[in-house]
């Protein structure tokens, strides 16, 4: 299943495109795995995450629930049947020590995690797949480049 992996740099800018590269990895995340979101606001991050969700919850024929930003929250947890997501907005941390309080990686080996503002983590994380969302040269273009998926 071709997904660009490891530097190819993807044209997302339509919607619908951000929607099947997000159930491509539907087949591919897995528990355990930690996934790093990078881009400015209004990029994609959210879209894409909302997307990769609701194709977990279809596959196991779960209710689709809405998907928001936990930007307030800092982390929302959906279940996904085999296993729980967490996503995490790390945008409003002001310091990379609040993240100890908020218990970010503790259960990772249980659980896919998404972090989106990952810049603010501090310690090393060893294994991670990195998707980095970013405009063009102006707002109407947007491109998603991949690193750390193995093939």
């Amino acid at each position: 299943m071709p997904i660009a992996t490891n530097s190819g740099k993807i044209e997302i800018s339509l919607e619908v495109k951000i929607a099947e590269i997000a159930k491509k990895f539907s087949k591919v995340f897995k528990k355990g795995d930690i996934v790093f979101l990078q881009g400015e606001i209004g990029v994609g991050k959210t879209t894409f995450v909302r997307y990769l969700i609701n194709n977990y919850q279809k596959n196991k024929n779960l209710k689709l629930t809405e998907i928001l930003s936990p930007t307030f929250n800092l982390v929302n947890e959906y279940d996904v049947g085999d296993f729980i997501i967490e996503h995490y907005d790390l945008f409003r941390l002001k310091d990379s020590n609040e993240i100890n309080n908020i218990g970010l990686l503790e259960n990772y080996k249980n659980v896919l995690t998404l972090i989106e503002w990952p810049e603010k983590i501090k310690k090393k994380v060893e294994k991670k797949i990195e998707l980095k969302f970013e405009y063009g040269e102006d707002t109407e273009k947007r491109f998603l480049t991949i690193s750390g998926l193995e093939s």
